[in-house]
């Protein structure tokens, strides 16, 4: 008896939990998704283009090469007796200034020796003339005629013509004497800077040797790289006299930020770079080692310092100028229109380190997105930064939810 009573109780219990479990399932409320379903509009900063005239900036790096460079040589020999002072490496030297001087007491020898050859020339020639006279009067006693050729013999002709050869070639000794007497004073041949000396006082020295070396102060050159695609909105000067496009010069390794010199555009090389296959083009720079009193605060050009160059362009007229980071993959741009992202295909006419030039695809005004975005999808929904009021009064955690205020992650 006392084990069907248990059993009993042991089934009811189990039927009063199984209709209390039933009734609970039956009676739990729904959850709702309604709210993460909902889509929400990513956070973006814009930019209006601009559209009108500019001039495009175009950099180049480039080498510093002297415009006049020379090796200074001898054209006689002999000891050097004496040097400039200011004939060493860094001086500057005056065109006409004298440099370097060569024993000049054998060549002065010798040119009175061909001084002396041309007097006893001129003498003999005196004599001659003297014969020819005599036989002159002598052939008219004759009064006979004679063949042209035997006049000629007679009055002395051949013998006049060898004394005034004799008497031109001792005046071309005499020249070339005075000439190798000249050469031993080496001069500047324009206003130079010294870059090295190889002779000393006491140096043996011979014809085409190499003294030093002289590059001239006035002008130097900057041969610069650049593709071939720019070359059509560049411009160069028909003559020496007029300026080509500015440039602005820089070293960015040895000057301080904002420091520059000024150059001009000034010839295009007829020949391709050959490990690169760049064009070349030569940039002046007047008073390249600041000489004068309205540069002397600017820095020196160093020779074969390797420098930038920012080439103003000619004009691009009725372009939108846009910065390059905002050009995306396949030259397409972001646009926001209609609070909707709009992915413009764009024609970019030029380029440079800094900005693009578009000549269709987008219009003057239009907003371009400057945000980098990490899913891109024709017709996605944007709002501004600026007219959203959620940053400024929502908590830490509120910010953390929004889906698409994503961090920087390059561009497209």
């Amino acid at each position: 008896m006392n084990k069907k009573k248990t059993l009993l109780i042991c089934a009811i219990i189990l039927l009063s939990g199984g209709a209390v479990t039933a009734f609970i399932l039956l009676t739990e409320p729904t959850a709702s998704r309604s709210g993460a379903s909902k889509e929400t509009a990513m956070l973006v900063e814009v930019t209006p283009a601009e559209q009108g005239t500019y001039r495009p900036v175009i950099v180049v790096t480039g080498t510093v090469q002297p415009s006049r460079d020379i090796i200074l040589s001898p054209r006689v020999s002999g000891e050097v007796v004496s040097l400039a002072p200011n004939f060493i490496p860094g001086g500057f030297i005056q065109k006409g200034e004298v440099i370097l001087q060569i024993d000049p007491a054998d060549y002065r020898n010798r040119l009175a020796l061909q001084k002396s050859a041309l007097s006893q020339a001129l003498a003999d020639l005196q004599i001659e003339e003297g014969r020819q006279d005599i036989a002159r009067k002598d052939y008219q006693l004759v009064d006979e005629s004679l063949p042209d050729i035997n006049e000629d013999l007679v009055l002395r002709e051949p013998q006049l013509n060898a004394v005034k050869a004799r008497v031109e070639a001792a005046r071309a000794a005499v020249e070339q004497a005075e000439l190798e007497v000249e050469r031993t004073t080496i001069r500047a041949p324009f206003d130079a800077y010294v870059l090295s000396r190889k002779v000393n006082v006491g140096s043996q020295v011979a014809p085409a040797e190499n003294l030093g070396r002289l590059v001239g102060r006035e002008v130097y050159w900057v041969e610069a790289t650049i593709p071939l695609s720019k070359l059509r909105w560049l411009s160069f000067p028909e003559s020496e006299e007029e300026k080509g496009l500015k440039v602005l010069i820089t070293d960015l390794r040895a000057w301080q930020e904002g420091v520059y010199r000024t150059g001009y555009l000034f010839k295009l090389i007829g020949a391709l770079e050959d490990q690169t296959r760049l064009a070349r083009v030569l940039i002046s720079v007047p008073d390249p080692l600041a000489l004068r009193s309205d540069s002397s605060e600017l820095p020196p050009l160093i020779i074969n310092a390797f420098v930038e160059a920012r080439i103003q362009g000619k004009p691009l007229e009725d372009v939108v100028q846009l910065e390059r980071e905002y050009v995306r993959q396949d030259e397409t741009v972001w646009v926001m229109e209609e609070d909707k992202l709009s992915i413009r295909e764009v024609d970019i006419a030029l380029s440079t380190e800094e900005y693009a030039y578009i000549t269709e695809g987008l219009q003057e005004g239009e907003l371009v997105v400057k945000t980098n975005l990490s899913t891109v999808t024709e017709g996605a929904p944007l709002r501004l930064k600026a007219a959203d009021t959620r940053t400024t009064a929502a908590s830490p955690g509120e910010e953390q939810q929004a889906p698409h205020e994503i961090q920087n992650q390059g561009n497209y």
